[in-house]
């Protein structure tokens, strides 16, 4: 993410935009069509979630240019294989050069496949997850990245209880990002094309 550059840019393109995706297409693609986009899909946020563990320490941007190579080597992030990974597994991904080989995040991938289907058998991941902000996306204009805060009570209170269901790389910090990301908080700054038109998906709502 840039540092010097907080306020919204103007691309070539017309549209203002969030600084942090800068000129990379890939960046800007994931910002324009993916990022603070409301996620209800249980799957979905089982995968980024899992990714955004394995981000701890490191870029987006480098997950994202892996992110096909997780989806191949973690099953396509199936919550029930990944649930009975055992030590050969976990040593045949610790041997994948196309994702990043960390021994704990890769150990931390079974336990949170566990607490998915737990909470599958209980309601439900997405609607546990959505719960934590009443169902509905936080949203409070940002007119600039300084106005953006690296978590919230709401994400405090989401990592304490993954934290108690066993999870690990679930921190405030971490949970935060996950939320801006599946548009459980709008973090799009104000002047930035994207944050209307998360707003509008916010109210569809499926439950």
């Amino acid at each position: 993410m840039p540092p010097r550059v907080v306020e919204p840019i103007l691309h070539d393109d017309g549209l203002h935009r969030c600084p942090w995706p800068g000129t990379d297409p890939l960046y800007v693609a994931y910002h324009d069509e993916e990022w603070g986009a409301p996620e209800w899909d249980d799957r979905a946020l089982f995968e980024k979630l899992m990714l955004d563990g394995f981000q701890a320490g490191l870029s987006w941007i480098t997950i994202l240019r892996k992110r096909e190579a997780f989806r191949a080597a973690f099953d396509g992030f199936e919550p029930e294989k990944i649930a009975r990974y055992d030590e050969r597994k976990s040593a045949a991904l610790m041997a994948d050069p196309g994702i990043v080989r960390n021994r704990a995040k890769i150990a931390a991938a079974p336990a949170l496949a566990r607490i998915y289907l737990d909470l599958q058998e209980k309601g439900g991941f997405a609607r546990h997850l959505w719960g934590f902000v009443d169902g509905r996306p936080l949203t409070k204009p940002r007119k600039t990245l300084a106005d953006v805060p690296a978590q919230c009570p709401e994400a405090e209170a989401m990592s304490r209880d993954l934290k108690a269901r066993g999870a690990n790389f679930v921190g405030p910090t971490i949970v935060y990002a996950f939320m801006q990301a599946v548009g459980m908080v709008n973090d799009h700054l104000a002047d930035c094309h994207r944050c209307a038109a998360c707003a509008k998906l916010g109210q569809k709502r499926p439950w």
